[in-house]
């Protein structure tokens, strides 16, 4: 009977183990996607191309993270059959990587874009490239705390903070088109700063994509009164 408890004992160790180890393999992978939007926005900050074609280049890390959960989820669904908060903790897990991977996705296209724009004339709406990516970088921050704390207050802050991000880029929107307007000259570049903002906002969709798994891990129910998406053409 000894032997049996002991047994069991270590089991239920090693499977909580397992998550935990999910949930470092999440976290791990949402720390790389952070870095990997700071120094993408500082290669078009600093002008430098190389920095922007290795933070491309490191965007395969990424997605060999996101298949190491891939697999770490299958083993512990066939293995462990969970239920409940278990089975809720695993399928969240999963969908979290997917979020992240695109995050860093994302990221990776800035850099590509940040090759382009660094052979052309330096424009002065390029600031609102940054500053929109530090915003960025605090939400993720933020809901990845949330993530490994399990604080659903930070998660549902963190989610309310996407508005924020839709007035930058709304922002930085109108002030594109202004110049490109005033200057016809800058059209080319201020045509990919557009689609890097676009896809700053986009990183800003998938983080509260992220706080809403959160929110669902913890209380079992989703996010209700979803804020609506401010339209850019009002």
């Amino acid at each position: 009977m000894m032997h049996n408890m002991e047994h069991t004992a270590h089991t239920v160790k090693s499977y909580d183990e397992e998550l935990a180890l999910l949930v470092n393999t999440i976290a791990h992978m949402g720390s790389l996607a952070e870095t990997q939007l700071a120094s993408a926005v500082q290669a078009v900050v600093w002008r430098d191309s190389d920095l922007a074609n290795h933070v491309v280049a490191s965007d395969s890390r990424i997605d060999e993270l996101e298949q190491e959960v891939h697999k770490q989820v299958m083993r512990l669904l066939a293995l462990r059959q969970p239920v409940a908060i278990d089975l809720r903790n695993i399928v969240i897990g999963l969908k979290i990587s997917s979020d992240l991977e695109r995050i860093a996705d994302y990221a990776a296209n800035l850099a590509k874009r940040a090759v382009v724009l660094n052979q052309l004339p330096t424009v002065k709406p390029v600031a609102g490239v940054p500053r929109m990516a530090r915003l960025a970088q605090e939400l993720i921050q933020d809901v990845l705390i949330a993530y490994v704390e399990r604080d659903e207050n930070k998660a549902v802050t963190t989610w309310k903070r996407d508005e924020e991000m839709d007035e930058m880029y709304i922002s930085l929107f109108r002030e594109l088109v202004t110049y490109m307007m005033e200057d016809p000259r800058t059209i080319t570049a201020c045509t990919h700063l557009m689609f890097m903002a676009k896809n700053i906002e986009r990183i800003g969709d998938h983080v509260t994509n992220i706080a809403e798994s959160i929110h669902f891990l913890i209380e079992g129910t989703l996010l209700r009164c979803r804020r609506p998406k401010r339209d850019i053409s009002a």
